[in-house]
């Protein structure tokens, strides 16, 4: 799995691409070819809780992830 800060890039450009759409953890994974066990895609969910938290993304559903604007 990519490091820590590489992983979080790959988040934000992801998510910077198609501003307005939405994304559970799970299909993060499969877009970006990240390791599907639980673990990781766990791990990828607090990611995205953080970026959450720091204003990069919002969150309009339970799980679902989309860039703030």
């Amino acid at each position: 799995m990519p490091n820590r800060s590489r992983t979080y890039q790959r988040l934000v450009a992801h998510f910077n691409g198609y501003p307005g759409q939405s994304f559970r953890a799970r299909e993060l994974h499969e877009l970006l070819y990240l390791p599907n066990d639980e673990t990781y895609v766990n791990t990828t969910r607090s990611r995205l809780d953080r970026l959450v938290r720091q204003g990069v993304l919002s969150q309009p559903g339970r799980g679902i992830y989309q860039k703030r604007t």
